[in-house]
């Protein structure tokens, strides 16, 4: 007596429910990360801005922290604050260090974090 043994095809339930488990958590995971490099790239832009300032060098240190609040403030950045803003002058070199860290909670006891340090330099030492 010859039994044909089929070919299974397809998932099985619990299979598709771990498969989808897993994509489910890494648009989790992109929707909670997602916009903290969006708020970065708008902190990115205003350090751009200083960099591309045609007076940089000669404006004081509470000028560039003004315009940098200010951009800022137009751009919704919550992120980066004040005091997370270091500013280097010396003479007609100017550099401008912004550091910072966001911590997001994923889910439950979960969470992330994400550092960042951006630089500009402007002008001759």
């Amino acid at each position: 007596m010859k039994t044909a043994f089929k070919r299974q095809r397809g998932l099985t339930f619990i299979s598709l429910v771990f498969v989808l488990g897993i994509v489910g958590f890494f648009v989790l995971l992109i929707f909670k990360i997602g916009p903290i490099y969006l708020d970065h790239s708008k902190v990115a832009s205003a350090l751009a801005a200083v960099e591309e300032a045609p007076d940089a060098a000669t404006l004081s240190e509470q000028d560039i922290r003004e315009m940098l609040r200010k951009r800022f403030d137009l751009n919704y950045v919550s992120d980066a604050s004040d005091s997370d803003i270091k500013v280097y002058k010396s003479g007609y070199y100017l550099k401008v260090e912004i550091q910072y860290e966001v911590v997001r909670k994923i889910m439950g006891n979960l969470s992330v974090l994400v550092e960042f340090d951006d630089v500009v330099e402007v002008g001759k030492q």
